[in-house]
């Protein structure tokens, strides 16, 4: 099923934007009449009918709502650090998009080697993967935010949150992490997300790990301690086995 994304709906009315137009009328030659299905981005996916097929603005009447769909039964947010190679952080983002992951902050880090993000872009990757796994609602992608801010906003989330580090010259919390097994069953246990839904966050931070100082502020804010395992993982791989771990353990039940 090819699905096309707007936020654009209104009076029964979907119009798609001069991309989606174009993918819609010019590489997959719909036309006036044609059944086409849109997500909305709001968790509904739209059956409608085309009734304008302009390749810079298709205007689709809609037949029926399916709401709730492709939605996930759990809320995860990844704070991750963007790689110094974008590339690396731009695959995570695809997959965790694919997996089911309802927001995305990129950190800047005492130790990032990555101090700016094309949040466009990568807004663009989010609305691409959401379409192609169908997904009804496309994940919220926040701009590079830096750790200090990122804790500011920790006392309003009410599920539960978790920080991986690599053990290098740290010397505070090694024989207290939690493993990701731990980790999960914290989290099936946990009911304080939207409809009692499990709801999680993951810190990853940048290639230099976390700065003692941000891991202290981690734990003191509530974080648990995470451990990923012997190997030293790449910033993108941990976040993403994070993500998938939650995907196969709350979703593939």
């Amino acid at each position: 099923m090819e699905v096309f994304y707007s936020n654009d709906i209104s009076d029964g009315r979907v119009r798609l934007s001069p991309e989606e137009s174009a993918h819609c009328v010019k590489v997959l030659r719909h036309r006036v009449g044609d059944e086409v299905f849109v997500s909305g981005g709001d968790g509904n996916l739209y059956r409608c009918s085309l009734v304008e097929a302009d390749p810079r603005e298709a205007v689709a009447q809609v037949l029926s709502v399916e709401g709730g769909f492709g939605m996930h039964p759990y809320r995860l947010w990844m704070a991750v650090a963007p790689t110094k190679n974008i590339d690396r952080f731009e695959w995570f983002t695809e997959k965790a998009v694919e997996m089911g992951v309802d927001r995305i902050t990129p950190l800047l880090c005492a130790h990032s080697e990555r101090r700016v993000f094309n949040r466009d872009r990568g807004q663009r990757i989010v609305v691409s993967a959401a379409k192609q796994s169908l997904k009804g609602v496309v994940p919220q992608l926040d701009g590079l935010t830096s750790f200090k801010d990122m804790m500011a906003e920790i006392p309003d989330f009410a599920g539960r949150k978790f920080i991986a580090y690599c053990d290098s010259d740290i010397a505070f919390g090694l024989n207290t992490r939690k493993s990701l097994a731990e980790a999960l069953d914290a989290v099936r246990s946990d009911a304080s997300g939207v409809d009692g839904q499990p709801q999680a966050l993951f810190l990853i931070g940048p290639e230099g790990d976390f700065s003692s100082e941000e891991i202290a502020a981690a734990l003191d804010a509530g974080f648990t301690p995470l451990s990923l395992g012997p190997s030293r993982l790449r910033t993108e791989t941990a976040a993403v086995l994070c993500a998938a771990a939650v995907y196969m353990s709350l979703s593939c039940r």
